[in-house]
Order: C-alpha cells, then structure tokens, then sequence
C-alpha cells in the first residue's frame, strides 16, 4: 500500500512538469522586502536570508534527516507544512523522491515549485562520519565588495572640522566565510560605510565593523553552539527576535514567526545581533537554551545639567560613524544580555519557556513627549513569557503571552487552516498593552515594534483552478496610547487582494490592490491642540514575468498610487520599469538591465521597488518626484571558483536642482552608483 502511494503521487506529478529559476530572490521574498522596507522606511542590510538559501541551493535540504528546525529554515514552508512532513515520514517512512512531496498533505504545487531547488533526498549519514568531514570538506569563500555614489555629495565637501565625512566615499564589504552543508560554519566580516575613514581615527584597526562567528549543529545533545556573534529568535517575537522577519504581505499565511531560536550572524548591519556565546542542549523531548552576550552600542548620551550624570535618550542603529558627531556616539555605552528557554515537544504540540535579560553601562530615558510615557527607562530591562503550538489534522494553533519588567503583558495568538487542497486560511489577534516594552521584540504587528496595538488580521489563499491564485487579507487595528505623529490614540485597516495567472512554467502575471487607511494628526495644523484625521495610501500594481527564449527573461510592471485621494493635500505616483535578464545555458557570463519612470506628487505618495543587484545584495530604494532610472547588471564567472559582478545604477531627476538632504545632498539632477563584486570559492 505504501509503495502504492508513493509510486502514484510522483508519476501524477511528473505528468505536472515544470521549470524552477534558480537564480536570484524568489519573488515572494522580493514582495516581502519591499512592504518590509516601506514599514520601516529605510533598507535592512540582514542578507542571510539570501546566504542561507545560496546554500541550500549548493547543498539542498535531505528531507529523509531534516528536523522541524531545519525544515524552517526554507521560508516558504509553514508550520502546518512541517508538521504534515514529519507525520508523514513517521507513517510511511523515507521518501523515495523529492516529487513524493505531493502526497504530503497540505503541500500544495505552488509551495512544492518553491522549495525543489533548495531541497534534495538521501541516505542518513552517521553523525561520526559527518563530524570527520566537517573541517576537511566544506568550503571557503573570499568576497569583496566595493560601491560607490559618483557624484560628491555635501559631507565630502565639508571639511571634517565642519563636521564633514571623515573618510573616502567608497563603502566597502570583505567577508570570508567556512561551511560544511547545514552542520558548520564560521567566518570573518569587516565593513567600512560610504565616508567612515579606514585605517585611521576611530578605525584606525581598518574596517569600521567586524563580525566574527563559529556556528555548529547536531554535536551529540548539542543541538546549536554558537560563538561571536549570533541572533536569539523565541515564540512569536514578543520578547526577542534578531533575524530578518516579515510581517504583512501577499504571502497571506506567512503570519507565523518560525525559527531555530540560536542562528549564526554573518552580515553588515551593525545593531541587531548578539556577541557571546549561546548553547542549545536536546535531551529527549526538550530542548534548553542558554545565551550571554556583551557588547558595545552607539547611542546619544545626554548629561544631566543638575547632577552631572548621562543618560541614554536613544539607541542608534544606522552603524554610521562618518563624521564627528556620529563618531562621538560611537560605541559609547556597553550593553550585557543575558537569556534562554526551555521548549517541550510532543508529537503535533509545542510549548515553550522564554527569558531574556539586559543591563546597560547607562540607564535609558526617552525625551519627555507624551508618547514616550511608557519608554523603557532605567539601566535594567527584562521579559518573561510563554509559546505554544498545536497541530490537529488540519489546523495549527499558536501563539505566545509575555510580561514585561512592569508586568505590562502582551498576547498574540494565531491559527492556520488548510480547508481544501485549494484554500488555506490564517488568523491572527494581537492584544498588546500601551505599556509593553521589549529591548529587541519583532512581532507580527502594524507598529514597526510590539507594543501599543490590538487588532486582528484574516488572510486567505485560494487556487481554483490550474495556474490561477486569489490571495487576500483584511487587518483591523487599534492603538491605546498616543504614537509618534499621533496625538490621541487612534485605528486603521489594511486590505489586499492580489489575483495571479501562471498559464504555463514561463509566465506570471499578477494583479494587486492594496489600501491602508489610519489616524494621525492633521498636517499643517494651525490650532493649538492636534485632531486626528484618517490618512489613506491606495495602491494598484500590475506585473507581468515570462521568458521570451531559452535565456531571456522580461518583465514589466505598472503601479500606481493615490494618496488621500479625496481629502486634503492629496498627491498620486506613478511607477513603471522593464526589465530584461539574460542567462544563456552553459556561458560564463549572464546580465540584466532595468529601465524606469516614476512620477509622484512628493514624499507621501513614495514607492518602493525591489531590485536586483550583485549576489547575496538586493536593493529595494525608495522614488519619489519625477524623473528616470535605469540599472545594469553584468555577471562574469569563467570557472566555478572565481565570479565578478558589476552594477551601475542612475537616477535622473526632471526638475531638481539637488538629490538628498543634509550631508549627502548631491549638487545636480543625477544620483549614480557604481558597484564591483568579487568571489573566490574553493574546497
């Protein structure tokens, strides 16, 4: 019966043949970024995301040994998913080809195309084996990155003792790394940003960050062991969460934080990470956590004029340190972080311990506006609470409760159905106090941090027939306590819908719709105490993805945008790119070029796109005004140990006299970047 199965899913499968690309984000991350990068308006440099699915493409994923850990770290597979595999492997053990996964319940086609190039099937090898081959086989890169803006903005041409750029406008990226499969890892980062000096002042050590980490796992009970610097991930992000995470997107159900709680730390960003050591020990059917870290912050250090002491009144997380009074905030306070976790595991349900602990060389005390009633204040801050998930045929419950060090609480819970081989559905409610505070918490939530917010969110995805897809969510939202730009507390919605056509392996086309509607306080108010007024962004876009031969690939989108249409001061955008990418089969060289226009009517009709950029880099910048831009990628590799990327990027703007503001204000209508990549790879 067994072998009856598995031989009928995978010839209905093959009768199902299709392409995957293997190259580049896969375009649900590439979406995911760009509503990522409008919610907290700036650009992440957390590329792991993207090292980490590099490597499983290299070395795919054995489905036969992966546990849930592993399986999640695929972004494109949920927890209802997961738990289905491993249910599935119990009964009717190992898989005899990847394909087999459409027997799987709940692996839907378009997950399965997804994941194929990150996933593989083979024999168990034995940790004794495996552990001999660790330091011997794995391999070593060498990558080097240098990216500069062409034209000289204001900063270069300030002298430094008028609080100018101290250093050259070359940002610079030097990053060696070790890995053997999923089981070892260590490596060596050095970065310098655009006008940080080298070699000299302040860095005069060279680079103006390094990162160094050591990760290995399944060493006996040693589940995870890391040492550098690392990132600590528990239950739904109420308390802590360091690694890149999404939160809405067309990727309806994707609403579940879902990873190991240790993963190594390997990129530029400067802030979000922990540098120590951190220990996960598996003993039957649980799993303890144990991290410390210390280590130095930048941050604005205020003294008190009475009593001659200092207090922080903000952590900075740009990791820029180019002029003198960035570097005077650098690494001004020292931060030790102390934490862990106990996880229980039992078949379909999941329950877990969470702790974590901070200490700051000097305490934290916001400026005092009324919506920082609730800050974290005092050199000390600590969170405590509990996560939980339960898997019954088709429904997977989960959530997490947490307390603050001011017993405030928070509470997110949430629930994903697969109703239908065709129709998946998930809900999420958060109730999170206007007091509640974490240090590093990243949740599922509308405020870029978890607090001040309730609401609840319903996302559906619906495959009627072959090569169609329906996705659509609805998010209600309220705010307690005033915010940023808020007088008074406040609501909002969000809607989307997102209709897409796949006739065959070589065509996308989709088509979405998004409104965002919520209070803030009335611009240019000329009363003495600010009213709320709702504030809307409606957006249309329409893409179009096929290939056009064996190597060419286009694409072309349109997106357009209206801003408080109706009320007052509105504005509209406008947005259009093509893009063509050429890869031919089995040649050295592959490149791509995108051409662009994009109108708005200022900064609030603002949009983002994602763009594709050297390996392991993305971009997702923000337009907005009038003008063109265009982009061109050229790859290079004449063997597979050495590559060379290069990309140059221009902006011309119609009717400026000047790009940027502040220091990086550039003289002209053009913005130009130039960026070089090389790579050495060897075993």
């Amino acid at each position: 019966m067994r072998l009856l199965l598995k031989t009928g899913a995978l010839l209905l499968f093959l009768l199902s043949c299709y392409d995957v690309n293997g190259q580049g984000v896969p375009e649900p991350t590439e979406q995911q970024l760009e509503n990522l990068a409008d919610v907290e308006q700036g650009e992440t440099e957390d590329d792991a995301g993207i090292q980490e699915l590099e490597q499983f493409r290299k070395h795919p994923l054995n489905l036969n040994t992966a546990d849930a850990d592993e399986l999640r770290q695929i972004p494109f597979i949920t927890d209802l998913q997961v738990t289905a595999l491993l249910a599935y492997r119990d009964l009717l053990g190992k898989l005899i080809h990847v394909l087999e996964l459409q027997a799987v319940p709940g692996w839907d086609m378009a997950t399965i195309r997804k994941v194929l190039p990150y996933i593989s099937i083979g024999p168990a090898i034995s940790l004794a084996e495996e552990t001999g081959k660790r330091f011997r086989e794995g391999e070593h890169q060498f990558l080097v990155r240098v990216s500069q803006v062409m034209e000289k903005s204001k900063g270069y041409r300030q002298p430094p003792g008028d609080n100018g750029y101290s250093g050259s406008p070359q940002h610079l990226l030097f990053r060696y790394s070790y890995r053997f499969k999923n089981g070892l890892q260590y490596g060596l980062l050095g970065d310098k940003d655009a006008g940080e000096a080298f070699g000299r002042g302040a860095q005069r050590l060279g680079f103006d960050f390094y990162s160094v980490h050591l990760f290995a796992r399944r060493i006996g009970n040693i589940q995870s062991l890391a040492l550098g610097d690392f990132t600590v991930n528990m239950g739904q992000g109420l308390i802590q969460w360091q690694s890149l995470a999404f939160k809405k997107s067309t990727e309806v159900t994707a609403v579940k934080r879902q990873s190991a709680v240790l993963r190594p730390y390997h990129s530029a960003g400067e802030y979000n990470f922990h540098r120590g050591a951190g220990i996960t020990i598996k003993r039957g059917r649980s799993m303890s956590t144990l991290f410390i870290s210390y280590r130095k912050l930048s941050a604005n250090i205020i003294p008190d004029s009475l009593g001659g002491e200092v207090h922080i009144s903000s952590l900075l997380t740009s990791g820029y340190h180019r002029n003198q009074s960035e570097l005077e905030d650098r690494n001004t306070i020292s931060q030790l972080a102390a934490g862990g976790c106990i996880q229980f595991r039992s078949g379909r349900w999941q329950a877990g311990i969470n702790g974590v602990y901070y200490r700051f060389s000097q305490p934290l005390q916001k400026r005092e506006d009324a919506y920082n009633l609730y800050a974290i204040q005092g050199r000390h801050w600590m969170n405590a609470g509990i996560d939980y998930s339960y898997t019954y045929r088709n429904l997977h419950f989960f959530g997490e409760a947490a307390l603050d060090q001011q017993r405030n609480s928070a509470f997110i819970q949430g629930l994903l159905m697969s109703v239908d081989q065709r129709v998946d559905i998930a809900l999420l409610q958060r109730t999170i106090s206007a007091g509640y505070q974490s240090v590093n918490g990243n949740a599922f939530t509308e405020n870029q941090f978890p607090t001040n917010e309730t609401g609840i969110y319903t996302g559906i995805s619906i495959r009627p027939a072959a090569g169609w897809k329906l996705d659509a969510y609805a998010d209600l939202y309220r705010f307690p306590w005033l915010r940023s730009g808020a007088d008074a507390p406040g609501a909002g919605n969000d809607w989307v819908w997102q209709l897409s056509y796949s006739p065959n392996r070589e065509t996308l086309l989709y088509s979405r719709y998004r409104r965002d509607s919520k209070e803030l306080n009335q611009p240019d108010n000329t009363t003495v105490t600010n009213y709320m007024v709702p504030t809307t962004r409606e957006s249309w876009r329409t893409q179009l993805n096929c290939k056009l031969g064996p190597a060419l690939e286009f694409r072309c989108r349109v997106e357009l945008l209206w801003y408080n249409r109706k009320r007052e001061q509105p504005e509209t955008g406008f947005l259009g790119f093509l893009d063509f990418l050429y890869r031919p089969l089995l040649k050295s060289w592959s490149g791509g070029i995108r051409l662009q226009y994009v109108e708005t009517g200022g900064y609030h009709s603002r949009i983002y796109a994602f763009e594709n950029d050297v390996l392991y880099s993305y971009s997702v910048p923000v337009f907005s005004d009038k003008g063109l831009r265009y982009y061109i990628n050229l790859h290079y590799g004449p063997g597979k140990r050495i590559s060379a990327w290069l990309r140059w990027a221009q902006t011309i703007f119609r009717e400026k006299k000047y790009v940027g503001s502040g220091l990086d204000e550039v003289l002209g209508n053009k913005k130009s970047e130039l960026r070089l990549q090389l790579c050495y790879t060897f075993q």
